[in-house]
């Protein structure tokens, strides 16, 4: 299961079996990632809540061994071979020797560039070969593309390829079902851990939609499809386990029931808006616990939003859920610094982490506004959108989440706070997320975020103090056809347009990087890693 040979990595980042020394620059790039302690307040939670989460965080951890073989191939023999310890643990934060936040440059000398479609292809597959080839497997979510004893492309169910592992994982889910007091819960681990064996997700799917009373959750299984840069079919293995926090959960309740109000509001033409969110949506709040697989690899997710599943939403909504530990992290140790050095002096008072927190809510309830079906009917946006989707989907999060907060804001549902705090806050939201870098698609639609802005003179920048000033008439404006542009892209299935507003504008130019520069010389980390452990938690 290698993506390739071990003898192809060189024993240590400076090409020799001796340690780095402590000038070597992996030192500083590890140091750019915060360490966080992942802990929470346990307190509230019954025994058998306490006694199901070891069973969940080892069924995470087998999340990540495969995610580890998607990603890259043989860890064990990739960790082996590299003796130096600051060279291990950058490898660890980016699940393989490339950096994911610097465009997935390689830092281990002789690994040569990152294959587009990561370990989920043959290394020597063409798109001609793949596109030529008649199977009906080869663009499902869940299976790996291998050769068989002939040389010919093959199609594995993730549920055969990965059998043992899947095996004993849900063995453990199986477990920790068994001590659920809350029976959506229990019916949800029983239907997941089935969902494994059996490749079908649609039923754990639906039962997760349909909880609404538990305290734990748990998000497992080959979910987004990030990592698969050649075609954005495959699906990556993942897991975070989360505690829900009820008091403010309840604060969110009242926001799902004007899901069906803001898709009919969009600013769009109305055929781009003509499919109903399902009524099951749900909002809620958690503290995360522990973080596996993809969603721990390079920059940390503060935010889901569940199921991918199209025809799950359709029928039954979707599932955003906040992970409030994680984001007040970034928000104290990233973006408020990264304000106090690129935002202009006299609109810093309106960087806010009830801004920062609505900013990011209203970008997962964004994912389930829009259209998931082209216009056309015959793809899916994922589909048509192909490499692509990823981050045409997160630039429409990002600026609906804006347009959201702006429209509730008109409606008088947000009217006792400052709309400017919420510009103010999502425009230094950009120069964080920007740092992801051009291979992730948080960074890209970040990248095309500025630039569209840039362009409609949404905001000016004081070449003295290298700092930044929104013009909130033209930066609402910018919003609102930044809005309709990537409502239609997606509507239409326009792969040419996506491909074309990446190609311009996903990447950073000298001034933008010039600034990046100056927020890292500062020291300002890039973005965190978690301590987490059952230890850590008390247990």
């Amino acid at each position: 299961m290698t993506l390739m040979s071990a003898a192809l990595i060189v024993m240590s980042c400076n090409g020799n079996n001796e340690p780095q020394n402590n000038d070597s620059p992996l030192k500083e790039k590890v140091a750019a990632f915060k360490s966080v302690p992942l802990t929470a307040d346990l307190s509230d939670l019954s025994e058998n809540e306490k006694a199901m989460l070891p069973l969940l965080f080892k069924a995470a951890n087998i999340m990540d061994d495969l995610y580890w073989i998607q990603a890259y191939g043989d860890k064990k023999a990739l960790m082996e071979s590299v003796t130096d310890s600051t060279a291990q643990a950058f490898i660890q934060i980016n699940y393989g020797p490339w950096e994911r936040l610097d465009g997935n440059k390689p830092f281990i000398e002789g690994v040569g560039e990152k294959p587009a479609g990561a370990n989920f292809y043959p290394t020597d597959m063409t798109k001609e070969e793949f596109e030529a080839w008649d199977e009906p497997l080869k663009t499902n979510l869940y299976t790996m593309i291998r050769r068989d004893e002939n040389g010919k492309l093959k199609a594995i169910p993730y549920s055969e390829f990965f059998k043992d592992q899947l095996t004993e994982a849900a063995g453990y889910i199986k477990e920790a079902a068994a001590l659920a007091e809350d029976e959506g819960l229990k019916t949800y681990l029983e239907l997941r851990a089935d969902a494994l064996l059996s490749n079908d997700y649609y039923p754990s799917d639906v039962a997760w939609m349909r909880m609404r009373n538990n305290n734990i959750d748990f998000v497992c299984g080959p979910i987004e499809n990030y990592e698969d840069a050649l075609y954005g079919y495959k699906t990556s293995w993942e897991s975070f386990v989360l505690k829900k926090d009820q008091e403010w959960s309840k604060k969110l309740e009242h926001y799902i029931a004007i899901l069906p109000e803001l898709q009919k509001a969009l600013p769009c033409e109305q055929v781009f808006k003509d499919e109903t969110p399902g009524a099951g949506s749900d909002m809620g709040v958690y503290e995360a616990l522990y973080y596996q697989g993809d969603c721990n690899a390079g920059s940390k997710t503060i935010a889901i939003n569940l199921p991918n599943d199209e025809k799950v939403r359709n029928e039954e909504g979707s599932r955003k859920l906040q992970l409030k530990n994680s984001m007040q992290a970034k928000f104290d140790y990233i973006l408020k610094p990264i304000a106090d050095e690129l935002i202009a002096e006299d609109q810093r008072m309106y960087i806010d982490f009830d801004a920062f927190f609505e900013n990011v809510m209203f970008h997962e309830v964004s994912h389930g506004l829009g259209r998931g079906q082209t216009i056309k009917g015959d793809q899916t946006v994922r589909e048509a959108l192909q490499n692509y989707y990823t981050s045409i989907e997160e630039a429409k999060a990002d600026i609906l989440g804006l347009w959201c907060i702006t429209y509730l804001f008109e409606q008088d549902s947000l009217s006792e706070k400052c709309l400017m705090q919420n510009y103010v806050t999502f425009f230094a939201g950009i120069f964080r997320s920007v740092r992801f870098g051009a291979a992730s698609a948080h960074g890209k639609a970040n990248m095309m975020c500025f630039y569209f802005f840039e362009k409609a003179g949404a905001f000016t920048r004081d070449e003295a103090t290298g700092t930044y000033s929104i013009d909130f008439e033209k930066m609402h404006q910018a919003m609102l056809d930044l809005s309709n542009w990537v409502l239609t892209v997606e509507g239409n299935g326009d792969f040419e347009a996506a491909k074309a507003a990446i190609e311009e504008r996903g990447y950073i130019r000298d001034t933008l990087q010039k600034d990046l520069d100056r927020i890292a010389a500062k020291g300002i980390p890039q973005d965190i890693r978690f301590e987490q452990s059952i230890s850590i938690l008390g247990l």
